[in-house]
């Protein structure tokens, strides 16, 4: 690639510096550790849904959609489509006991509902898999930068690194969420001129380039396939991924925690509900973007497929378009990477800190030692960022890999407490290390796709969990109040109101949006269905 140029570089800086300034206007405003888990409960709820948005999105869809597009076709949109539905069990299902446990850490409801065993256990794995999701969030940055300035990528994954520990540690949540709504900007100011210049570079335009494709399959959002080793298909889609997509939003620290900071349970499910909306058209656009560079570079393979995007725009030469580019996948990657290293600090000093070290402290000294975390993970994601730079795949799928295998650990451990009469901690313990050995003898022996592993995991860590539970602590007598049925009982015995501005304040009670909401899934549906049809 060519020189990147003072007018690129004054655009990353700019971008740099800017966030840099955020943190540090931010952090008079961080005077205690809850402030820095949870704000003052003030902030917007348009902020938090950004922010939401632009956690899961990030450049992994910025670099690893278009890559993995590029590859499989348009098929893999049917990994994302989901969305509707997933938050609409997540709003429905989890955030109302999270949002009134009036703790920042969801792992409380845990310990509440079956000891302290399970909220460490649970706690720990949320640890050790945000250590990979946050190593795949420096490489894909790191690979952006090494590939327009030479710099070596372990060097640009420490800069970047130390870059979003500095604002995130000065600020504390404020600044990861006003920080992500800035970055969401960027990045899809930068998809868009993409798309546009993708467009324009189309020898025959875009209609040729869409019937060509559909001639050979590309264009087919709809693979029936039944085999389960295929990753995309309408079955994992909508049956597996939504599953897994429940998982991940209803009970994923990283994305739980900015709706705690909402100043009501309407607007954290509000905040919840926009992501709902705008997911799967962001998500198209990307595969469709990585659908077009086929179409663009007739199907050529690529040494590294996730350099597809920049590969492009250094062909372009329109002053300025690498700099906006490059600070938008840098924004993308850090508005991730800060909400990673918050949620850890949070953890950590929650769950672990305070719990067994130092139970008794002033709210300055918590937010000291939360701040101290937040330092000590940014330097421990450095080594799987090293290591994830041997991967020449999607990244975006080389994450959704990664996080299958622990999704099923939590749909079991949330999933039992919010209906299970008879589960105890013990038997929960032993069907969480059951499922586990089951999703790593399916790894190894059999040819089952990753969005499996989430159901089926799950399934084998509740049905063990059951049993185990039975057999060593027998049948109990009444529900917990901490489960679905537990907590309605409470309410209605208490005479206390179900409805708060409009919004349901307890679990499994459904909100009007929430049927928007599926609806909209059906017009996505039948969205895809009118594309394949008229091109």
């Amino acid at each position: 690639m060519g020189e990147f140029g003072t007018l690129n570089w004054l655009i990353v800086i700019a971008y740099v510096v800017g966030n840099l300034l955020l943190g540090f206007f931010l952090s008079n405003r961080v005077q205690t550790a809850d402030h820095f888990f949870l704000g003052q409960r003030t902030t917007p709820w348009w902020a938090i849904g950004i922010s939401v948005v632009a956690t899961y999105v990030g450049a992994l869809a910025f670099l690893g959609g278009p890559a993995w597009a590029y590859n499989e076709g348009f098929s893999v949109v049917f990994i994302h489509i989901n969305y509707p539905i997933a938050i609409a069990i997540t709003v429905t299902l989890f955030l109302p006991f999270f949002y009134a446990s009036g703790t920042a850490s969801i792992f409380d409801y845990l310990e509440r509902r079956f000891g302290l065993t399970s909220r460490t256990v649970m706690s720990g794995i949320f640890l050790f898999g945000n250590i990979a999701y946050s190593g795949i969030m420096l490489y894909t940055t790191a690979l952006v930068l090494e590939f327009i300035t030479g710099i070596d990528v372990v060097t640009a994954i420490v800069i970047v690194g130390i870059v979003a520990l500095t604002y995130t540690v000065l600020g504390g949540i404020a600044a990861v969420i006003w920080t992500d709504v800035i970055q969401s900007g960027i990045l899809f100011v930068g998809a868009f001129i993409i798309l546009f210049m993708l467009l324009g570079e189309l020898p025959n335009g875009l209609s040729s380039a869409l019937t060509d494709l559909k001639a050979i399959g590309r264009t087919d959002p709809f693979e029936y396939s039944i085999d389960p080793a295929k990753v995309a298909t309408i079955w994992t889609g909508v049956i597996a991924m939504s599953v897994y997509h429940v998982v991940v939003y209803g009970v994923n620290q990283m994305m739980v925690q900015r709706t705690l900071a909402a100043k009501s349970i309407g607007d954290a499910k509000k905040a919840y509900i926009m992501m709902g909306y705008v997911a799967f058209p962001i998500f198209a656009l990307f595969f469709g973007i990585g659908l077009l560079f086929y179409s663009h570079y007739e199907g050529r393979p690529f040494d590294n497929d996730n350099l597809i995007v920049l590969e492009f725009v250094s062909t372009i030469g329109v002053p300025g378009l690498m700099g906006i580019v490059t600070a938008a996948i840098v924004a993308a990657a850090m508005s991730s990477l800060d909400s990673s290293l918050n949620s850890m600090a949070t953890v950590t000093t929650l769950d672990f800190y305070q719990k067994f070290v130092k139970r008794e402290a002033s709210a300055e000294h918590y937010l000291a030692a939360s701040r101290w975390f937040t330092v000590m993970w940014a330097f421990a994601i450095i080594v799987p960022a090293i290591l994830f730079t041997r991967s020449d795949g999607s990244v975006l799928e080389v994450l959704s890999k990664v996080g299958s295998f622990f999704v099923g650990a939590k749909l079991a451990m949330f999933g039992l407490g919010f209906y299970s009469k008879h589960t105890s901690e013990r038997g929960l313990i032993i069907g969480v290390v059951a499922g586990f050995l089951f999703l790593a003898y399916i790894e190894y022996f059999q040819d089952i796709a990753w969005p499996w592993y989430c159901p089926l995991g799950g399934l084998v860590s509740i049905a063990v969990a059951w049993v185990a539970s039975v057999a060593l602590d027998g049948f109990r007598d009444d529900y917990s109040p901490y489960t679905v049925k537990g907590q309605n009982a409470r309410y209605e015995a208490e005479g206390r109101a179900l409805k708060k501005d409009g919004w349901y304040v307890v679990a499994g009670r459904v909100d009007k949006a929430s049927y928007w909401l599926l609806a909209y899934f059906v017009a996505c549906v039948g969205a895809l269905w009118v594309f394949e049809a008229v091109i």
